[in-house]
């Protein structure tokens, strides 16, 4: 089987998102193009942000006059609309309050974006922060132990080779040996110090700290105030299918808060997703002007790029101080060796069994940097912050900017839509009202408003009159046909009629003395007479071309009536 040689570690690449923010125009207040370039602590920079950011909210102020004046302008209206029109507004507002509501969850479809791109960066930097401790906390650890434990010991040491011996050429190398081992623990201390040192103004713990406060408030928040916006659309939907004029009110005077919200995050995103764009185009060029001083760019470009494990710039200070350190093992063996034979008087076994045992942990914590050096983990954090940062942070940004934007429009429309539904709702709902009578039932009320009607368009046509007079003895029956209009005289203006018409029947001879009938037509026509004078003397006659009528309390009359 052919190997095909060592895998090159992934590479960052530059999203498309990215390259779109970063070449809209960056102008200051003068008009005027200006660099490009991330730079948080440039103002010009910074100037050409908040301009780019001011534009949804000049648009803002240019939608809230606009809707001020259309404010103004319903509250004068007076004409009443049909209901289909009405209907028409109403399912408008039902299908523009089911978009914008799929805008605010595109909204928050992108704020769990950015949630999740965040916290995928923050974890990132949070482990090359543990990375670079960890080189830190090594290497202090060798300059603890060759500074305050292995060179207090050597120097103690030195002091018992200074007693008589009988072979002085024996001594002398050992003393040789001894300068040796000395000159190599300082040779370790210069280099572990040399590899700290790039590393040493690189603190990412208090930036990482900040980062997570700050996004602990910003995706709770963030979730809440489109909830909110999402609440506001049910609402005006509830007022739509119930037909509620409260809720309609309650929406139009919420909505104009939801604009405003809108167009202020949408602001906001604008001017962060350029920010942000411009940050991901070149992030090793910003960290190379960010990073500390002490830090070479070379160092910067080994773990940002990775390219080749040759161009490790601690490779030549790693070599030296393990060869150091291997140096003083080899050296303090022979001193151990040699010391024992010319001292045996002395209790030299339990210093040579400290010193060997702090070597031998300088020897391995200088073999261990080696792999907390390497480049391969550090480059595959580095990769996941960026693409945290870059990728799924900038597109859930822009997917939140897109929904700010579409949910500024909708609610502006909405708004617009509302107050011109519930001002023509309340209109119909008073003239409803006002066709009842207050102070009847809702039956009853309609019956008095058709008796009402009947009243105004006139009477019944008349109808002649007829009057059978069948008596037998004392007994007089009238009929009369009942007549809507005019209404019917009282009790007492009847019985005077009654009585009249039946002194004028007496004299004209229609009844005899021994009880008998005369002629009928002439019965008739005194009847009629009597009654044209007594509607003359009492002045409770018909209208022209309508006949008397009786009521039905009088319909049957009897000779005790009038006597």
């Amino acid at each position: 089987m052919i190997s095909s040689g060592p895998q090159l570690p992934e590479q960052y690449t530059i999203p498309p998102l990215a390259i779109f923010f970063h070449r809209l125009p960056h102008l200051n207040v003068s008009l005027h193009t200006v660099n490009t370039t991330f730079n948080p602590h440039s103002e010009i920079y910074l100037e050409s942000l908040g301009i780019l950011g001011s534009i949804p909210a000049a648009w803002l102020i240019l939608t809230l006059l606009v809707l001020l004046v259309y404010l103004v302008t319903r509250c004068c209206d007076r004409k009443p609309r049909p209901r289909r029109s009405i209907t028409l507004l109403k399912c408008s507002l039902a299908i523009l309050a089911v978009l914008c509501s799929g805008a605010v969850a595109v909204g928050l479809y992108g704020n769990d974006d950015v949630h999740n791109g965040l916290v995928q960066f923050l974890d990132a930097a949070k482990n090359v922060d543990t990375s670079l401790t960890s080189v830190k906390n090594q290497t202090e650890t060798i300059e603890n132990i060759l500074k305050r434990k292995l060179e207090p010991g050597l120097t103690s040491l030195r002091d018992e080779f200074d007693a008589p011996v009988s072979n002085k050429t024996t001594l002398d190398y050992l003393l040789k040996v001894w300068d040796y081992m000395t000159q190599n623990t300082t040779i370790a201390v210069n280099r572990s110090f040399e590899i700290k040192k790039p590393l040493a103004g690189i603190n990412l713990g208090k930036a990482v700290g900040m980062g997570e406060k700050i996004e602990l408030f910003r995706w709770p928040i963030t979730m809440a105030v489109l909830s909110a916006l999402l609440v506001l659309c049910v609402v005006l939907l509830v007022g739509v299918a119930r037909h509620s004029r409260c809720a309609l009110i309650t929406f139009s005077v919420f909505g104009l808060f939801a604009v405003i919200v809108s167009w202020l995050m949408a602001s906001l995103y604008l001017a962060t997703s350029v920010a942000l764009g411009d940050l991901c185009v070149s992030p090793d060029g910003y960290l190379t002007r960010a990073v500390p001083s002490t830090l070479a760019s070379e160092v910067l470009n080994y773990y940002t790029q990775c390219e080749s494990t040759r161009n490790n710039p601690f490779t030549q200070r790693l070599r030296e101080g393990q060869l150091a350190a291997g140096n003083m093992r080899t050296s303090l063996s022979i001193v151990e060796r040699i010391a024992l034979d010319l001292f045996k008087d002395q209790q030299l076994a339990p210093k040579l069994s400290s010193l060997k045992n702090e070597v031998n942990a300088v020897d391995r914590l200088m073999s261990g940097l080696t792999t907390l050096l390497d480049c391969k983990p550090l480059h595959k954090q580095y990769i996941n912050a960026a693409k945290g940062l870059c990728h799924l942070g900038l597109y859930g940004l822009a997917f939140m900017l897109l929904a700010s934007l579409a949910a500024g429009l909708f609610f502006t429309v909405l708004v617009w839509v509302d107050s011109h539904t519930w001002i023509y709702i309340r209109k119909r709902d008073y003239h409803q009202v006002d066709e009842q009578d207050p102070y009847l039932p809702p039956s009853a009320a309609s019956q008095a408003i058709a008796a009402r009607t009947l009243r105004g368009q006139g009477s019944y046509p008349p109808t002649a009159p007829s009057l059978n007079s069948n008596v037998h003895g004392t007994n007089n029956t009238i009929k009369q046909p009942l007549l809507l209009t005019p209404p019917p005289p009282s009790y007492a203006t009847a019985t005077a009629r009654a009585r009249q018409m039946h002194e004028s029947m007496l004299k004209g001879g229609g009844i005899n003395g021994s009880g008998g009938i005369n002629d009928h037509k002439s019965s008739q026509h005194n009847q009629q007479s009597a009654s044209g004078r007594a509607d003359h003397r009492s002045g409770l006659g018909d209208q022209p071309g309508q006949y008397a009528t009786l009521s039905k309390q009088c319909k049957t009359l009897e000779s005790s009536d009038f006597y």
